[in-house]
């Protein structure tokens, strides 16, 4: 068997100690100014647009693409053109609210009149004929 100095072990000991702390102090620094229950984004955001047709534009377009067609690439972006998943205005209500895997919820930076906006502008374009309109009413009852 190996015989290891005490000394040498202490001081080792005491070298990966000193080592960890200041390797750990980055990650305190960035959590010491910054409560755990702050949300990631600041209150005062809020998307401007207020039709669906500027908001799918503006939010919705870089990922279902300018025909609704969805993409295929870096992620999957599913098609809302002759979706029949928005059939039921609830399921894109839902999904715009409260996101759906790689889909970032919205709800948190879009009021319930914007919601309903670009749900029902979905709804109405790109080959999808649902005319039942979504209210603000309908959105505020998915948010609870």
């Amino acid at each position: 068997m190996i015989q290891v100095n005490p000394n040498l072990r202490t001081a080792f000991v005491a070298m990966m100690s000193v080592a960890l702390l200041l390797l750990s102090l980055p990650a305190y620094a960035q959590s010491a100014g910054r409560s755990v229950s702050k949300p990631a984004l600041s209150p005062g955001f809020r998307f401007i647009e207020n039709s669906g047709e500027e908001l799918f534009a503006n939010v919705c377009r870089g990922c279902h693409m300018p025909d609704g067609k969805g993409a295929t690439g870096a992620g999957t972006y599913p098609s809302l053109a002759g979706n029949s998943n928005l059939e039921s205005s609830g399921y894109p209500v839902g999904i715009v609210v409260n996101g759906q895997r790689a889909m970032p919820p919205f709800g948190a930076v879009m009021d319930d009149d914007q919601v309903a906006a670009v749900v029902n502008y979905v709804r109405t374009h790109f080959g999808n004929g649902y005319r039942d309109a979504v209210t603000a009413e309908d959105v505020r009852a998915v948010r609870r």
